[in-house]
């Protein structure tokens, strides 16, 4: 019997090995969960039970469990690498065979989708034309290297202090061109429907006691109505005409004419301090191209456009599994959902039990090198002893063969 408890013994340490030796070659490899060989005894079945004086048969490999234990997270230069920083799996499609992994090596193929160095797909919620989030049943995640499109100017915002101790203009009847009609101005740019910008300037001239007219014309042309409106102040400087006027200018450009606009002055006043502008906004934008992105923490994936715009392009999910240690290994960083896994659990990083991603980062292997080196040395020696079980036994043998 020693001969089979031996022999047992020495397959379990070469299993040991095997084990410790693919952890210490995948010390390395991005994503890599390393694994450890479990044993268990081995007795015989008896037909009238066991009793006290039973001697095991040996031992033998119960399972290799992949330890599922969080990796280092070191940073990178490609701002598609994601780590995990907690539970969960990316959801990963081979043409309609989903897997999962903790590999976040990934970069964008000809296509504009994200995929890894097998050419997966990374699956989440795509975002539609408007950036919102689709976030139904999961998809291939691609990215619309499409022009990010123009938005008209509809509202137009100026804060301005005008000088209540400037006299009438020189010139009665205003003349964009003639600076001795007019008191101050100001200028702001605004987009067409094509994205085209268009110089809008205003003219503030005052006509009496704590009223100001305003003019205005748009890339040197006047206005369709050239007066934009009158500001009237109030004896304390704060303005009391209702508020927004409306504009609009002729454009030339093949986009939608004329362009038609807000002009809200609220918040201006008139007091006796030079003239300042003191904001100016608008709510239009030229058309951009995609320059870069970046991933949140929730794996909101955010395009950064060349005209200082962004929007949502879509969001990475993630998957957790009841029993991790369930999941079918594959290879290539890649395992398979099993009945034994249970289903997965999806939905966006952060939310439930499911970590965070890091962007720029991927989760180094959880392989412990000191530790492994460690379990070589003990492997090594369980080995030697059962080697050593067998000899002792061929010696007894041996005794026993030469009694006379």
């Amino acid at each position: 019997m020693s001969f089979q408890q031996g022999l047992s013994g020495l397959n379990a340490a070469s299993k040991s090995l095997d084990v410790t030796g693919n952890n210490v070659a995948n010390s390395s490899t991005v994503g890599f969960k390393s694994g450890q060989a479990q044993f268990a005894d081995v007795y015989a079945a008896s037909l009238n039970g066991s009793g006290a004086s039973q001697v095991g048969i040996g031992v033998k490999v119960s399972t290799v469990a992949q330890q599922f234990t969080q990796g280092n997270v070191t940073s990178t230069n490609n701002p598609l690498d994601l780590a995990i920083n907690g539970a969960g799996f990316f959801r990963m499609d081979n043409n309609g065979v989903t897997t999962y992994s903790r590999n976040g090596q990934f970069s964008l193929d000809k296509t504009g989708y994200v995929v890894n160095a097998q050419g997966l797909k990374l699956t989440g919620y795509i975002a539609n034309a408007k950036g919102v989030l689709q976030t139904g049943a999961p998809s291939d995640l691609i990215f619309n290297t499409a022009d990010l499109a123009p938005q008209t100017t509809s509202n137009v915002g100026l804060l301005v202090n005008l000088d209540s101790r400037e006299g009438l203009p020189a010139t009665a009847v205003f003349n964009a061109t003639d600076p001795t009609s007019y008191n101050r101005s100001t200028s702001i740019s605004v987009f067409d429907t094509l994205g085209n910008s268009h110089v809008i300037q205003s003219f503030f001239k005052k006509t009496a006691s704590n009223t100001w007219d305003v003019y205005g014309t748009s890339d040197g042309v006047p206005l369709t109505t050239p007066k934009i409106g009158t500001l009237v102040f109030s004896s304390s400087g704060a303005l009391t005409t209702p508020q927004p006027f409306v504009a609009s200018a002729t454009v030339t450009s093949g986009a939608v004419a004329p362009l038609t606009f807000n002009v809200d002055f609220t918040g201006s006043s008139q007091y006796g301090s030079a003239f300042g502008l003191n904001s100016q906004t608008q709510d239009g934008y030229t058309s951009g191209k995609l320059s870069g992105f970046t991933t949140g923490a929730d794996g909101v994936i955010t395009g950064r456009y060349t005209n200082g715009k962004s929007a949502t392009l879509g969001q990475v999910v993630l998957a957790n599994f009841t029993d991790p240690n369930g999941l079918a290994n594959l290879g290539n960083n890649a395992w398979a959902e099993t009945a034994a896994s249970g289903g997965p659990l999806i939905g966006a990083p952060s939310s439930g039990s499911l970590g965070v991603l890091q962007s720029s980062a991927v989760e180094d292997s959880n392989v412990d090198l000191t530790a492994e080196l460690v379990n070589l040395i003990t492997a090594q020696r369980f080995y030697q002893a059962n080697a050593q079980t067998i000899k002792t036994q061929d010696q007894v043998l041996q005794t026993l063969v030469n009694l006379r």
